[in-house]
């Protein structure tokens, strides 16, 4: 049997990798027809990419391959970079998109591009080969609503960046309730990033269909205002979430990891809160003291994932305070008092602690991802968004779906940047009550919604008919 070949291309970095890869895997454990190759972009000098890709098992249906890597202008900000990597890889794309197609047919018939929300530019490349290009969106689809009307009001009404900040609020079509623009990413409030914006918007708009990490039952008004507004007709969308990595879940733990679950068991359910940022969520030493004395305020157990960013203007990776530096940062004798109810630690593996029982509540940075994660294991969270999309993430969470309590809503650090302003403890402390609150109606709401989307993959759910469809059209375009 021939099979239907698909080409990948996730953003540069491994985070987008990750999400590629568990879509790719879910496409090819769904339909044996489909063959899959994933082309790997890097950035110059950045090791953590490869040491992921080695780490995975070989698959019969999936292929990566790893492109040249290629030198980044001087002195260029994030958007240049990708923009730069991308024009860069061009001929290297088109090459090894070239040789799947002419050798001998190994892969079966070329269907179609699925590129990165970033990597739209790509397009050219798969019209070369008259494939229809998919985009896979890894945020929400209220937030992909957003953008869309941010790119819609900058096209028709010929608003930019300086007059949405003289603005207060947006009615966005994929929102229910008006969004405050101190929730906006501070990215499209800058003017040294709209041209990339603009055209990365325009791309995802012109794609042939887009692909959201999200599900209906939880997005049920944003999904719908895709079907009913006139500003998003013509737009194809697949949400066929959550898409999540829980082979965590079951993975051995190391040692140190071994000692976080170890003390968990030994806690009652639903009684510790995790405080947890991401991969890039770091703070400086004024807003961890006010976080240490907020938890120890509190009186609640907790597990704390404290990382320590990269020097400034590198693009190495976050690493973890030594016990020196912790006692340092730390307010004194916070560690010795709070030995008993909690443990300070570095990296930790967020799906294995989040599936656990004793975990009550999440402060979160509100990264997709993170949402989808804690939704699942029907934790709630407490919102402290710090860059990218995370703002508007954290008021949808708390103000559209009512799974969420609110720490803040508009904490901004973007690009290691100075953070806008210091969340007190007192805010901090009311959010980890809050979000402990065992009766509340966020946690059962949150309860509610980890069931379904548990049940949207299978027979039945809205995503695994909207995956059915994505198959569907992607398999049909070889026998076109």
């Amino acid at each position: 049997m021939k099979k239907t070949q698909v080409v990948f291309i996730p953003s540069p970095g491994v985070g987008h990798l990750v999400s590629a890869l568990e879509f790719a895997k879910l496409l090819i454990n769904r339909d044996n027809r489909l063959h899959i190759t994933v082309l790997i972009m890097k950035f110059p000098h950045v090791t953590e990419t490869e040491a992921y890709t080695k780490s995975l098992p070989l698959l019969n249906s999936l292929n990566l391959i790893n492109l040249p890597e290629c030198s980044l202008p001087p002195n260029s900000n994030p958007g240049s970079s990708i923009t730069a990597v991308l024009e860069a890889q061009k001929p290297n794309v088109r090459q090894a998109v070239s040789n799947l197609t002419t050798g001998e047919g190994l892969h079966g018939h070329l269907a179609a591009f699925v590129v990165d929300m970033f990597c739209t530019s790509m397009t050219d490349v798969a019209k070369e080969f008259s494939v229809p290009t998919l985009v896979f969106f890894t945020s929400s689809v209220a937030f992909l609503g957003l953008i869309f009307h941010l790119h819609t009001i900058h096209e028709r009404d010929n608003v930019d960046s300086t007059q949405l900040l003289q603005l207060t609020e947006l009615a966005v079509p994929s929102f229910a309730n008006p969004v405050p623009t101190k929730s906006l990413p501070s990215v499209v409030l800058l003017k040294e990033w709209e041209l990339f914006l603009l055209a990365t918007w325009k791309g995802i708009k012109n794609a042939d269909g887009i692909i959201v990490n999200s599900f209906e039952e939880l997005e049920s008004y944003a999904v719908h205002s895709f079907a009913s507004h006139s500003d998003f007709a013509g737009i194809t969308l697949y949400p066929i979430g959550p898409i999540l990595n829980l082979e965590q879940e079951t993975k051995p733990v190391d040692e140190s990891n071994d000692i976080i679950i170890q003390w968990l068991n030994d806690q009652p359910p639903s009684s510790v809160v995790f405080l947890c940022f991401g991969s890039k969520g770091s703070f400086d030493e004024d807003q961890i003291k006010e976080i240490a004395l907020a938890i120890e305020n509190s009186g609640a157990r907790f597990i704390w994932s404290l990382r320590k960013p990269p020097s400034k203007g590198t693009m190495d990776v976050f690493s973890d305070h030594s016990p020196f530096d912790l006692g340092l940062i730390l307010p004194k004798g916070f560690l010795d008092r709070t030995a008993e109810i909690g443990m300070v630690v570095g990296w930790v593996p967020q799906v294995q602690i989040l599936a656990h029982p004793a975990i009550g509540g999440f402060v979160s940075h509100c990264g997709w991802n993170s949402i989808l994660e804690s939704i699942y294991f029907g934790v709630p969270i407490a919102t402290w968004p710090i860059y990218a999309e995370q703002q508007p993430n954290a008021f949808e969470l708390v103000c559209e779906l009512k799974m969420g309590v609110e720490i803040t809503l508009d904490y901004n650090v973007e690009f290691y940047g100075e953070p806008n302003y210091l969340v007190t403890a007192g805010k901090i402390e009311k959010g980890i009550k809050s979000v402990l609150d065992k009766d509340g109606d966020v946690r059962k709401k949150v309860k509610e919604m980890s069931e379904k989307s548990r049940k949207t993959l299978l027979e039945g759910g809205c995503s695994c008919t909207y995956l059915e469809r994505l198959i569907d059209y992607i398999v049909n375009q070889t026998s076109n």
